[in-house]
């Protein structure tokens, strides 16, 4: 199988990593709007430098990495070149609010779609996609994509309604995450600690507790009351964070990021 990535940004970039170390690098093809950016990403995985005409004249799995926006003008080009092909291939997007059927009308015909809401995180093998399939994507095809994405994390297939609402707590979930990490580690260097080991104890322990969670069978309150002793320290601290709102807080931002992906679909 020929892998290839039209756009290698934050996003294009992380799933063209993890898919180097689940499949030969020589197999893949990299491609950007800066081709010197692709260059250097396809040196350092030991890919092939390519262009937007070359992966979808020749790759068996296109993976699209570029901005919803821009989808349209960048797939138009290409129409007769996807058109004219004689081998099957599989379009793989991740653009957010670009649902199966209009990505299907831009390339210009219906074709095998697998829509995937990745994270960044899956650059180091830690990330949360969540992927569903158009009614034209053979068993092979949907093997030949989950191959590319199996060093990337956990994968879950689900329901194309339920996409924005994925990409809202595993997607958008991360930047949420760094701005707690940061709240974190600045709590502790205004308690003394130096900022360089207060970030790293704060990362740390979300991933801890991020593993804890998802190899136990333990609903999360019950992971919180084990670390809540009677009148101790961590039960003062989550005395505070209850008085401010911070679970209402998370959920009120997952909403506000769903919302826009569904205002940034219905403008498509």
């Amino acid at each position: 199988m020929i892998y290839g990535f039209i756009g290698t940004g934050s996003m294009g970039g992380a799933l063209a990593t993890a898919c180097a170390k689940a499949v030969p690098p020589q197999q893949i093809f990299l491609s950007n709007r800066s081709p010197e950016k692709a260059k250097a990403l396809a040196q350092k995985l030991g890919a092939n430098p390519s262009d937007n005409e070359t992966i979808a004249r020749k790759c068996d799995v296109i993976f699209l990495g570029v901005k919803p926006q821009a989808m349209a003008r960048m797939l138009l080009p290409l129409q007769p070149i996807l058109a004219g092909r004689e081998t099957p291939f599989v379009l793989v997007s991740m653009a957010a609010g670009v649902t199966i059927e209009a990505l299907q009308a831009m390339a210009g015909g219906r074709y095998p779609v697998v829509r995937v809401m990745p994270n960044t995180a899956c650059a180091v093998g830690a990330g949360m996609t969540t992927y569903t399939c158009s009614a034209e994507v053979t068993d092979k095809q949907r093997q030949s994509v989950l191959d590319a994405l199996a060093a990337s994390g956990l994968l879950e297939e689900i329901e194309e309604s339920l996409m924005g609402a994925a990409s809202a707590v595993a997607g958008c979930g991360g930047a949420f995450a760094c701005l707690f990490l940061e709240g974190l580690a600045d709590g502790g260097v205004l308690c003394g600690l130096p900022r360089k080991k207060a970030q790293r104890m704060a990362a740390q322990m979300l991933l801890g507790m991020a593993t804890q969670a998802l190899e136990s069978d333990e609903h999360t309150g019950a992971l919180k009351d084990a670390v809540c002793s009677p009148a101790g320290s961590t039960i003062a601290g989550v005395r505070k964070l209850e008085s401010m709102s911070f679970r209402s807080a998370a959920m009120e931002a997952v909403i506000a990021a769903w919302q826009r992906e569904k205002e940034m679909q219905s403008q498509k």
